[in-house]
């Protein structure tokens, strides 16, 4: 009669290693939430546009109407600039969700991102939309992203 031995420590193994992967879901929540967060920063900054100030007259690409006046010692990207406050942005999380919340300070930002009337009320300049447009290519992309993300936390935690 033959007999027959198994070795269980490796599964035992994998089992303490899949319990910690679930006790740190919060963690690898969050890890996917900032992979996320920094690839829609660099989406949004990329598609801000600047403004260009030759040395005769103000001409701005941003999209605002400012009268063509000239305005002496002026540097554009302060918008583009407003995106990356020390890269900062905040993370939510409920029971069913996680969002992220990136801001602009700079106080014409929406006016730059949905459009507005002109200065003398006769005519509409068009929104760039960056925010909108970045947004949307991260929601049809996160999917593939988040699980790319996890495969690798995973397989490093599993090592």
């Amino acid at each position: 009669m033959a007999r027959g031995g198994c070795d269980f420590s490796e599964l035992v193994e994998f089992q303490k290693k899949m319990e910690m992967l679930t006790n740190n879901t919060g963690e690898i929540l969050d890890i996917c939430a900032r992979e996320l967060a920094q690839r829609l920063m660099a989406k949004v900054i990329k598609r801000t546009p600047v403004g260009r100030y030759d040395g005769s007259a103000y001409v701005c690409t941003s999209g605002l109407s400012h009268g063509g006046h000239y305005v002496p010692g002026k540097v554009g990207g302060t918008l583009r600039r407003g995106w990356s406050q020390g890269g900062k942005y905040k993370i939510y999380h409920s029971a069913s969700a996680c969002m992220i919340e990136i801001s602009n300070p700079v106080e014409y930002a929406s006016y730059v991102e949905y459009g507005h009337r002109t200065a003398n009320h006769t005519g509409w300049v068009p929104g760039h939309f960056m925010m909108t447009i970045s947004v949307e290519e991260i929601q049809r992309d996160a999917p593939a992203i988040l699980e790319r993300k996890i495969k690798k936390l995973m397989e490093a935690q599993l090592k």
